[in-house]
């Protein structure tokens, strides 16, 4: 199979590499759970269990120095704090972690290009999600952290999260993703009544993709430091728009540089209803992550995923395809493609999944549903009508 532009650019959806080097280190108690689960560590207490997660905003921190650089608007720094966090407090929700969550954050800048204005926005930002999510009964706590200026090390600025928390046992979910399922998916794009503005949708995976594939060739030379000298030269900044270039959205306009940056959406207060609504028809919960659509895959064994309803493709995807010329795999393996959160349930629950998710402003429906198989497989229905198979 021909390279993805994806892995030419230095990163990758599958992270075969990273398997590979930690095949044999423990899986915890649950090797099929959304995220590691510990014994508990801390209290010794057998119904327990402990949590540790991290992640990173990763290459989106790269846009926001670009937009920032470009039109002076520190403001963008705030969602890349809410990228990091994100990505750790909703990768541990799935497994029905909503509540109690310790955060520590380590911020690696080039101080040269990072001034300390950019520090002070990202962790006053944390600070106010953290306030947001306390409204809807989640308590995260922020324990501080480390900030190092590592220039050697960091081209611009590195922002991540590392998250702990201690739960009941028998308040797990580990997913057991059946014969029978259907797969309900909730948006990633749109406005939740919690979010101020309209979310792009992209969350904090594909941004290497993305912002090579929209913007102009202009930014290498100018912004060399946004981007690994190291990548191909047929990679590097293909598209034909600026960062400040109009888009209109549902009637209201913003541009390019800032859809992108949508921050990553956090279900924390959907997921929070769905466990307390539906938890007898939970088998599953998928953040689609690393690996986008096919972020399953990790998590089952036997079973065939089929997405053959999936939700229309947001502008923000379609910018993205039409600058592009991506071949559908592709995208749907590094993208989202307009759903970042499934739930895996029994049919009798996902009218239940739909009016919660509807209650939030965020667009659900059931996307597919799960059949045996000799292996664990998904299939795709892409727009093309054409079956994308993933094994």
């Amino acid at each position: 199979m021909a390279k993805y532009k994806y892995d030419l650019r230095g990163v990758s959806a599958t992270k075969d590499e990273v398997h590979e080097a930690i095949k044999g280190l423990d899986k915890g108690l649950y090797p099929k759970a959304f995220c590691k689960i510990l014994p508990d560590v801390v209290g010794g207490d057998s119904e327990y269990v402990n949590l540790m997660h991290a992640d990173t905003a990763g290459t989106k921190t790269s846009l926001a120095y670009l937009y920032w650089k470009e039109t002076g608007d520190i403001s963008v720094w705030k969602g890349i704090a809410q990228d990091a966090l994100v990505m750790n407090i909703d990768d541990m929700a799935c497994v029905g972690c909503l509540d109690n969550i310790i955060l520590s954050s380590t911020i690696g800048r080039n101080k040269n290009l990072i001034s300390g204005d950019v520090i002070a926005t990202l962790i006053q930002s944390a600070v106010s999600l953290s306030a947001q999510l306390k409204k809807f009964g989640v308590n995260i706590h922020l324990a501080g952290g480390e900030t190092a200026d590592v220039g050697d090390v960091v081209r611009t600025i590195d922002v991540g999260y590392t998250a702990f928390a201690r739960m009941k046992k028998a308040d797990l979910l580990v997913n057991n993703i059946q014969a029978g399922n259907v797969i309900v998916g909730l948006a990633s794009y749109g406005q939740a009544t919690y979010e101020d503005t309209y979310n792009g949708g992209i969350g904090s995976n594909g941004l290497t993709s993305a912002r090579h594939d929209i913007l102009r060739k202009d930014y290498a030379e100018k912004y060399p430091d946004s981007y690994d000298p190291n990548t191909p030269e047929e990679v590097v900044y293909l598209g034909s728009k600026k960062l400040t270039d109009k888009v209109v959205i549902d009637g209201v306009e913003t541009d390019i540089g800032k859809l992108i940056l949508s921050p990553t959406r956090t279900y924390l207060p959907v997921i929070k209803d769905i466990f307390e609504q539906c938890r007898p028809g939970l088998t599953g919960m998928i953040h689609c992550t690393g690996g986008a659509q096919t972020k399953v895959l990790n998590f089952i064994d036997k079973v065939h995923v089929i997405k053959d309803n999936l939700l229309p493709i947001p502008p923000l995807f379609q910018i993205i395809k039409e600058e592009s010329g991506t071949d559908w795999r592709e995208l749907y393996q590094v993208l989202n493609m307009g759903h970042r959160l499934e739930v895996y349930l029994q049919p009798k629950f996902a009218d239940s999944v739909l009016e919660i998710a509807n209650k939030f402003g965020i667009e659900a429906k059931i996307i597919g549903k799960v059949e045996a198989s000799n292996k664990g497989k998904v299939s795709i229905l892409a727009p093309s009508e054409k079956w994308l198979e993933y094994e």
